[in-house]
């Protein structure tokens, strides 16, 4: 897609899964890719776009490192043009009884703190450019209840919220803001469901509608389009890829 071409791209959660898939499809459109995750290997990306590939390597839920994110991709790419808050982790669906302080915070800081301590280091920015794309990463359990546990679905839950309240504040100023809201995708954050005889895979299977799980490059290709000007007058929305579990 020639509208890509050269545009930076800043992507969290891209060592695997759907940030592995968003960052592969925006170097293939001819993006700058600058991946961020807290594991170090980024597998085989950036293998034949070297160029226009960097990586960093740190616990975004702290607000210095995402800030030193931004500022090295800035001093590699220049400025930050679309940002994909991808990086989010499970709670292993427990229910409140059986969420402690310690397993509630890592939850809320991963998934949460990240994506406005991320967001707020890039949006000044956009703001004077009078432009730029923030792309977060809610889920079905922003929506719905049954789709993680206590700690996950409210996580998810105040990324609709957070999504939303960014996309009416700065619309006006050129800043272009949806969400996507994956259902069930075979990504290695869902391992487990895949484990032994796969039995609670293939029940979420047979609950899905469409009977099947979806890969990270459908999510990746959603994303394209809601970063591309096709996508411009979509302001604020919660975009589900759920083959149609919200239906039910």
């Amino acid at each position: 897609m020639k509208e890509f071409e050269n545009k930076v791209v800043l992507v969290t959660g891209a060592a695997s899964g759907i940030g592995y898939a968003q960052a592969e499809a925006f170097l293939k459109a001819g993006a700058k890719v600058f991946a961020v995750d807290i594991q170090a290997d980024f597998g085989d990306l950036g293998n034949e776009y070297s160029e226009n590939f960097a990586t960093f390597s740190g616990d975004l839920s702290i607000a210095e490192n995402c800030q030193a994110a931004v500022n090295i991709c800035e001093k590699i790419f220049g400025k930050v043009e679309i940002l994909l808050n991808t990086a989010g982790i499970l709670d292993e669906y427990k229910p409140l009884i059986e969420t402690d302080e310690q397993l509630w915070h890592k939850i809320l800081s991963t998934n949460l703190d990240s994506m406005f301590y991320l967001t707020k280091a890039v949006l000044p920015n956009m703001l004077d450019r009078k432009a730029g794309t923030i792309i977060n990463m809610a889920s079905i359990a922003g929506l719905v209840a049954g789709g993680g546990g206590i700690a996950y679905t409210t996580a998810k839950h105040a990324i609709a919220g957070f999504t939303k309240q960014l996309a009416l504040d700065y619309a006006a100023e050129g800043i272009h803001v949806n969400g996507i809201a994956p259902g069930a995708i075979k990504t290695p954050m869902n391992a487990a469901d895949f484990a032994g005889d796969g039995a609670m895979a293939k029940w979420v299977a047979e609950e899905t509608p469409v009977k099947r799980w979806a890969q990270p490059q459908e999510v990746a290709e959603l994303t394209l389009f809601l970063a591309s000007e096709k996508s411009s007058y979509l302001q604020g929305n919660i975009v589900p890829i759920d083959g149609g579990w919200l239906l039910k």
